[in-house]
């Protein structure tokens, strides 16, 4: 469906990797703690403040704002998630499934302040963290539940709930829960997707799953779109329970974007340049083994 594009040059900051290495020597750490799950750090780095994971051998900021303008995103990824408003540009349910320090909920709250949005995250230390230290902000249209994000969505799914757009973004800080990449998951997650639903899901074209996690979601949804940056490894997976638009309807509904995200620092252009369609760009073996609840292989997460 979508032709390749010459990607735009970002100058953007990827999402799960050691960020501004030169400047963390003078990094300040103001929160650490060990909760359930991992060890939580907020570190301030002069007018950037980042959360960060520490499991195993393996540090990842999970989520970054500058003090001085909280509503600028810097993560490349979370940029990158915007291309489901090419698709559904008028979303009044949303689920996230990961918080983080929040950025992405308080954003879209900001967008559409009249849309329901349900952040769920399995580590209540997190939340807590978010709130304290990332501006995180909830209201009677913001809600967040501590949960883990399979069991919310089979929930959800037996109270007949239906969302416009549905945010996969769960890191445990050395890749996503294994329990939320297989087939019986996605195939759940589906049913939850309105008339015009969309889904993004937040991977790495680096992570050894790669062919694994392309070939599954096809076997759920049919096509979708890559959404990624060649200059790091961040991937978005964009799904839509309708027949994805053409070109031309996408290129019209940059026009409409465009001003409603500059103000987030979000060049919807540049990231519709960086999609792909799998129909015209399958990068992965036709018979790549899908990701079930029995084959979800753990020493397969690790990122290259």
């Amino acid at each position: 469906m979508l032709k390749i594009f010459n990607l735009y040059a970002f100058s953007l900051i990827i999402c799960i990797a050691p960020i501004f290495l030169s400047a963390q020597v003078s990094a300040e750490i103001i929160h650490n703690e060990r909760s359930l799950y991992r060890n939580i750090i907020v570190e301030d780095t002069g007018d950037l403040r980042c959360l960060r994971f520490n499991v195993k051998n393996s540090q990842s900021s999970q989520s970054c704002f500058l003090k001085s303008n909280p509503q600028s995103l810097v993560f490349n990824y979370t940029k990158l998630l915007f291309s489901a408003l090419l698709v559904n540009n008028q979303p009044e349910r949303i689920l996230i499934i990961g918080l983080g320090g929040g950025t992405m909920s308080n954003t879209l709250q900001q967008i559409f302040p009249q849309s329901r949005i349900d952040n769920v995250e399995i580590d209540p230390s997190v939340i807590k963290v978010a709130r304290q230290y990332f501006g995180f902000f909830e209201n009677e249209k913001v809600k967040t539940y501590t949960q883990d994000g399979r069991i919310f969505i089979k929930r959800a799914l037996l109270k007949k709930q239906k969302y416009d757009w549905i945010i996969f973004d769960a890191f445990n800080g050395d890749y996503i829960p294994e329990h939320l990449l297989t087939k019986e998951f996605l195939t759940e997650t589906k049913r939850l997707l309105s008339e015009n639903g969309v889904l993004t899901s937040n991977t790495f074209s680096s992570s050894k799953l790669y062919a694994h996690e392309s070939a599954t979601y096809q076997s759920v949804f049919g096509e979708f779109l890559n959404v990624r940056n060649k200059k790091n490894n961040n991937r978005i997976i964009l799904v839509s329970s309708q027949q994805l638009p053409s070109d031309k309807d996408l290129l019209q509904r940059i026009e409409g974007l465009k001003y409603q995200l500059s103000p987030f620092n979000i060049d919807i252009a540049a990231i519709y340049s960086s999609m792909a369609s799998s129909n015209t760009h399958q990068d992965w073996p036709k018979k790549t083994r899908l990701l079930t609840d029995q084959f979800a292989p753990a020493n397969l997460l690790n990122l290259e």
